[in-house]
């Protein structure tokens, strides 16, 4: 995976960003630095404050606090300006579906005064695999080429930063796959990409990543760093009765937690000593094979919720 260059001015940058809607803060005074042509994953459970993050980062949603720029202007005065040079593609399918795959590419090109609009909309049918499929009706295409129907839109009026918005929900893995090759793509290509998504693999995709909760910026960085920087330590444990097994961990001083992976269990703990302690007895046991591996980027997001601590509201 090739990394954006370095040294040059970041795409966005934020600090001190708020968002109240009545009562309810759903951004807490979050900083984030996006490099340019960086893909920039967003995760969180539902509510976390994804959306808005990103829909402040770039003009689209004026913050009640915070400063900062994206793409050089003012996200406050500027806001029109940046919109111009954003595409911004939602988790729902939001082209027309009676209309075909050229005229969906034409229309948009339109509204965005693309020109010269014909020989654009050629390139973008070819870049996007859409020739042979460009007098389609829109609604007629799986759900894997409409989300790719949905990015080429996206980028017709040749956006410098792009908003994905959990842009392969509901995508088999094979067409989400497709999808991150063409994000990956326009990143070489110099275009940044802020993305929200649920997916540990597609996490591991982007260059930089932040993890929020209850609107607070919980970590931020590359995976390696996240990981890295969690201090967590994992033991995985493979064998019968993983479930009971499970149970017993999980009350013993030195675990902090203990989850079901596939058809093994990952033990974690912040101190090695306490969590080897912990798990002595039972690695005597025969039936259970243990192995220390590296922590997983879902192991310090399971680990970091549930030790993070609930925004007032």
């Amino acid at each position: 995976m090739s990394e954006p260059p370095a040294g040059a001015e970041p795409a966005i940058r934020v600090s001190g960003l708020v968002k109240r809607f009545g009562d309810k803060t759903v951004v807490d005074h979050i900083a984030i630095e996006v490099p340019r042509g960086a893909i920039f994953g967003f995760l969180g459970p539902n509510g976390s404050g994804k959306t808005t993050t990103i829909r402040m980062l770039c003009g689209l949603l004026t913050p009640d606090a915070g400063e900062g720029a994206c793409l050089g202007f003012d996200i406050r005065r500027e806001a029109r300006e940046i919109k111009r040079r954003v595409g911004y593609m939602t988790q729902r399918f939001g082209l027309y579906e009676d209309m075909t795959v050229r005229e969906n590419l034409e229309f948009i090109g339109r509204m965005y005064d693309v020109l010269p609009l014909a020989a654009r909309t050629e390139e973008i049918l070819a870049r996007f695999g859409f020739v042979d499929r460009q007098h389609q009706l829109a609604g007629t295409l799986s759900g894997g080429w409409k989300q790719r129907l949905a990015l080429a839109g996206c980028v017709m009026h040749r956006p410098e930063l792009l908003l994905l918005d959990e842009p392969t929900a509901g995508v088999d893995p094979n067409a989400r796959r497709e999808f991150w090759e063409m994000i990956h793509a326009l990143s070489a290509d110099g275009v940044t990409v802020l993305v929200s998504t649920h997916y540990m693999d597609e996490a591991e995709r982007c260059h930089r990543i932040a993890y929020l909760a209850w609107g607070k910026l919980l970590l931020e960085g590359t995976v390696a760093e996240v990981v890295e920087g969690s201090g967590l330590v994992t033991w995985s444990v493979a064998g019968p009765e993983l479930a009971a097994l499970q149970e017993d961990l999980k009350r013993l001083p030195g675990v902090a937690m203990a989850a079901a992976f596939g058809t093994a269990l990952h033990v974690t703990g912040t101190d090695a000593d306490a969590l080897e302690r912990a798990i002595a007895p039972f690695r005597g046991d025969p039936r259970y094979r243990w192995r220390k591996i590296k922590p997983s980027l879902e192991d310090v997001f399971i680990h970091t919720l549930a030790h993070a601590t609930a925004l007032p509201q």
